[in-house]
């Protein structure tokens, strides 16, 4: 418990600066060669949930440019991926900034992924248990199938996580993100080409959740 409410936040602070500075000429070289890539901000901002369901911002490289139909409209996710983008996906090189948002307060290193704000109303009152810690920049449902997971599954290893934090469990999952990250598993190059998302899973179910 003392691990859970003290150090791990001790850690994920004093580790997100380390890697941050070991990182530094990564950062920066991605940075510019984004800012190209996408002809404007290297930088993507996006709401999520965290924890006790606290709304913030998730930082990450921005992967896909500015694209948009005749109608104004984006254009596909496939085709708005840039050649920069892709591999920065495919080396998980986009998660870098979010050591940004651990060292604010709003993550953890490690504890279930933050989702879209619009998932909320759709999470089992046990599902929901995924808000009472700090989201993770990875986690257990992470090193376990990743987006490659239905969703079910994926909810259930984040509560899993939730009641069982550890040193021991951070540590291991630490580890083989890594592998993960060198062998390049379970990793979705195009956003949203993997499954359904959850609010149109779960409506199409008709298993919208009341809490």
């Amino acid at each position: 418990m003392l691990y859970k409410f003290f150090f791990k936040r001790l850690l994920d602070l004093v580790s997100s600066i380390f890697i941050l500075l070991v990182l530094s000429p990564v950062f920066f070289a991605v940075m510019i060669l984004l800012s190209i890539a996408n002809k404007g901000s290297p930088f993507f901002f996006q709401k999520r949930p965290g924890k006790d369901e606290k709304i913030f911002s998730i930082i990450k490289f921005k992967t896909m440019n500015d694209a948009k139909d005749n109608q104004g409209n984006f254009l596909p996710d496939a085709q708005r991926l840039t050649k920069v983008g892709s591999f920065i996906r495919k080396t998980s090189l986009d998660e870098i900034p979010q050591l940004l948002n651990v060292i604010k307060g709003d993550m953890s290193l490690i504890g279930p992924r933050p989702l879209f704000v619009r998932y909320l109303p759709y999470y089992t009152d046990r599902e929901a248990k995924r808000h009472s810690v700090r989201p993770g920049i990875t986690g257990l449902a992470q090193v376990n199938g990743r987006n490659f997971l239905d969703w079910d599954s994926r909810l259930e290893l984040d509560v899993k996580y939730v009641e069982s934090i550890s040193f021991l469990n951070d540590i291991k999952i630490a580890l083989l993100t890594v592998r993960n990250v060198i062998t390049r598993k379970d990793i979705a190059v195009v956003p949203g080409a993997i499954g359904k998302p959850l609010d149109i899973e779960r409506a199409k179910n008709e298993t919208t959740i009341t809490r």
